[in-house]
């Protein structure tokens, strides 16, 4: 049966876009016909490399460097988005950092920088869309959340708070708003095979996998795939969900 989930002629963001699951996603979008905004905060070479690919694929891309945990810049990169495109259908809040730690070692710095890029940019960025969704009664929020801020995870306070903030956030803005036909949702990642996991030492991510029903790291892709079914059509009927890509870490 051939797939029929199509994005033609969407609009989309994906923030923190140039590497790991972000990169993923923009890819999968862009497949599927979505004229996709790459944000990017300081990785300018993986944000150019990640257009060129799409756009030698056939697709429409353009990049935009914001810090999205700063208010004004993720107006802007809205406001990019419908000048260059002319509309916006989707936002994936991607953007996120980790500062692991015990909390006995973790610094007030720490704790700030990842809540704020986190959980305040999935805010900024929300506001800014919502706005203009609004006026046009649809669009489709999808917030990379994590297990951590479903389980919590020894030594990420601050990210699995980060994360289940996310998740709160999720739910609260999809009662809000669903009444323009705009959902929200939220993906749960388990360990994904990124960037992030191989700052992991191997002793603690043979242990962290042990707690893996299927008993493997994901993929990036297979991320991007739950992200393109909820930004379809398709899961129109869908809103305030939380969406476990974990390979069963989370089951509830």
């Amino acid at each position: 049966m051939p797939d029929t989930l199509t994005l033609e002629n969407r609009i989309a963001i994906v923030t923190g876009a140039g590497r790991g699951i972000g990169r993923a996603i923009a890819l999968e979008f862009a497949r599927r016909g979505a004229s996709v905004v790459v944000n990017y905060n300081k990785s300018a070479d993986a944000a150019e490399s990640l257009s060129a690919e799409i756009k030698a694929e056939g697709g429409k891309a353009a990049i935009f460097q914001a810090d999205v945990s700063n208010f004004t810049q993720a107006q802007n990169l809205v406001k990019f988005a419908v000048d260059t495109f002319g509309d916006l259908h989707i936002l994936v809040n991607n953007a996120g950092i980790t500062r692991d730690t015990l909390i006995m070692m973790m610094s007030e710095e720490d704790w700030d920088s990842v809540i704020t890029t986190n959980l305040k940019s999935t805010f900024n960025c929300s506001k800014a869309a919502v706005k203009h969704m609004m006026r046009k009664r649809y669009g489709r929020i999808i917030n990379i959340a994590s297990v951590a801020g479903q389980m919590g995870n020894p030594g990420q306070t601050n990210y699995s708070s980060s994360k289940a903030g996310q998740i709160g956030f999720t739910k609260s803005l999809a009662r809000e708003v669903a009444s323009r036909n705009i959902t929200v949702n939220a993906i749960a990642p388990g360990f994904i095979d990124t960037e992030i996991l191989d700052a992991m030492s191997p002793e603690t991510l043979e242990a962290s996998l042990k707690m893996v029903p299927l008993a493997r790291k994901g993929k990036p892709e297979e991320v991007a795939y739950a992200a393109a079914f909820l930004a379809s059509d398709q899961a129109a009927y869908i809103t305030g969900q939380v969406l476990g890509v974990d390979g069963g870490m989370a089951m509830m």
